[in-house]
């Protein structure tokens, strides 16, 4: 809602002519009333030429002036007459000429159809969320049905309607009357019998009718048990209730929505007149296919003659293929005859070359030089060998001890074969053994002077 509409409009800043006054109240108007709804009464009511519909709508303590042009009038199943009391949607505006305050209609209703609505969507909007209204569910109708179940009621005009339409477009189709109420609380019992009997049956498809009425004698095809017991069959449907401008849940859910019975009877119905034609024109189509056929394959067969040649050419020609063929194989042949016995005098040669005796004469010559290298070898060895130990002799009788015992020195031995260094090694009494250049002597010891003694060079 606008808070201040007259600041919008700036009134305190100019002044409007009764014109514009009246174009901007509109305009304010139209802009928040938009889209309401209000019941009330009608009184007053006028329909001139024109197709416009004018009247009063009033309660009992206020009225308001309506307007449903002829467009919307048009979508109104129901008779309006004074009295009525109904429920209206538009918007409010404001007829400029006369400054008269009025709505603009759109929709007209029973004022009772408000709950029926709301119950109306509620369980379109429950069965739509499950998906019962998927195209995915929808099964196409036959082509040329045989026999068709209908669901509706036995007196009236619709069954009528709908033979009629069989008997003019198909009379060869055999109808079924599967009869049930189609009005009030006790139909909907009897129109889920009459689905699951009728889907049992075997028809090639089902017509679910009723003529036209209020929202109220339509409602038990918008009841959750009927659309179920739609959805449920597996014969196709085509669901035709009320008329045009009317819409069932049942719509929804069947597989085709026909606007009236005589449509739904004419989906069903394959024109027989329309067929003769369908088939003439196959005639024509066919008949014009197997001349260009013909046609195609005369060229073709006339093209195939100019190509065909001679059996005594053709086989001239393979005899010549096969000599050809047969001098490339021999000389193919030779080819590789020759590089066999190339190769196989190749392998010849190295066998040769690899043979036993050969290899065991060669291994014999070189056993007979190894053994007259081996005792000049042995020679050459120990004269090389006799050298160096004489060597190493000499060196050794230089530095041997014997060498210096030879001289004239001795070396003095303890118990344990231990040479004495030193006097304080001994002790008064002790025995030791003198080892000379040649033999040994056994001596005591008498003293061990621990002073030492001074000797000579020169001595």
């Amino acid at each position: 809602m606008i808070k201040d509409p007259f600041a919008r409009l700036g009134l305190d800043r100019e002044v409007l002519t009764v014109s514009q006054l009246n174009g901007r109240a509109r305009v304010l108007l139209e802009d928040v009333f938009t889209n309401i709804w209000v019941e009330g009464e009608i009184s007053n009511l006028a329909r001139p030429a024109s197709g416009h519909v004018y009247f009063t709508l009033k309660d009992s303590g206020a009225q308001v002036r309506c307007a449903l042009f002829r467009n919307n009038a048009a979508r109104v199943r129901q008779a309006l007459k004074d009295g009525l009391a109904v429920k209206v949607r538009g918007k409010v505006s404001l007829f400029e000429g006369r400054g008269d305050y009025q709505l603009i209609l759109d929709t007209v209703e029973p004022a009772g159809d408000g709950a029926l609505r709301l119950a109306f969507d509620a369980l379109k909007e429950k069965l739509s969320a499950e998906g019962l209204f998927s195209a995915e569910r929808k099964v196409p109708l036959p082509a040329h049905p045989r026999r068709i179940g209908i669901i509706s009621s036995p007196t009236g005009a619709v069954i009528r309607d709908i033979i009629s339409v069989f008997r003019r477009r198909a009379p060869n189709v055999e109808l079924t009357l599967i009869p049930t109420a189609v009005q009030g609380r006790e139909a909907i019992p009897q129109i889920v019998r009459a689905l699951k009997l009728a889907d049992a049956r075997g028809f090639d498809a089902l017509i679910l009718a009723r003529g036209g009425g209020s929202l109220e004698d339509l409602w038990c095809f918008n009841e959750e048990a009927v659309a179920r017991a739609v959805d449920a069959c597996v014969t196709p449907i085509v669901s035709a209730v009320g008329h045009e401008t009317d819409v069932s849940i049942s719509d929804f859910v069947a597989d085709v929505r026909a606007p009236t019975p005589s449509a739904a009877a004419e989906l069903l119905a394959p024109d027989a007149s329309h067929l003769v034609r369908q088939v003439e024109n196959l005639h024509r189509r066919l008949v014009m296919l197997m001349r260009n056929r013909l046609s195609h394959d005369r060229l073709r067969l006339e093209g195939m003659a100019r190509r065909l040649r001679h059996p005594g050419e053709r086989l001239r020609q393979q005899a010549q293929r096969l000599d050809d063929l047969d001098m490339r194989l021999r000389r193919a042949f030779e080819r590789s005859l020759n590089t066999r016995r190339e190769r196989l005098i190749r392998l010849e040669t190295r066998l040769a070359g690899q043979h036993p005796g050969r290899q065991l004469a060669l291994l014999r010559q070189r056993l007979d030089s190894l053994a007259e290298r081996l005792p000049r070898a042995m020679r050459e060895g120990l004269k090389a060998r006799r050298l160096q130990l004489q060597s190493q002799v000499q060196t050794l009788q230089v530095v041997s001890p014997l060498a210096t015992l030879g001289r004239g020195y001795s070396i003095l031995l303890d118990e344990r074969g231990q040479a004495i260094r030193n006097a304080a090694q001994t002790h008064t009494g002790q025995r030791l053994t003198a080892r000379l250049g040649e033999g040994q002597l056994q001596v005591r010891v008498e003293d061990n002077h621990l002073t030492p003694v001074t000797l000579s060079l020169l001595d």
